[in-house]
């Protein structure tokens, strides 16, 4: 059975609008800020860590000096310390012997 050239075109007067609106639909909207913009962008406020209140960029400054500054180290819990030990030993040994002896 032979088609006439009608439906020969209907399918390519669908398809070629198809391609062009494909490519209008992945640029981005045009009020849109570029990326390298953005990265070169001076950050000059922040947010405090403790509340989430804004701060000014030399606030910021000296929360985090007087944060940075605490009398009290870190402290971790003895399980938790023995545990990460052994996790190096782990690896260690696991290095030197690739082969899966040490589940």
């Amino acid at each position: 059975m032979v088609y006439p050239s009608f439906y020969r075109v209907i399918p390519l007067s669908v398809a070629l609008p198809m391609i062009f609106l494909e490519i209008g639909v992945a640029l981005p909207p045009p009020e849109d800020i570029p990326e390298e913009v953005l990265r070169t962008e001076i950050i000059t406020e922040g947010r405090s860590p403790m509340n989430g209140e804004p701060l000014t960029a030399a606030e910021y400054a000296q929360l985090r000096e007087k944060l940075a500054q605490s009398p009290y180290p870190p402290e971790i819990d003895s399980k938790l310390q023995n545990l990460i030990f052994l996790l190096k030993i782990r690896k260690m040994l696991k290095t030197f012997v690739p082969l899966p002896i040490i589940p």
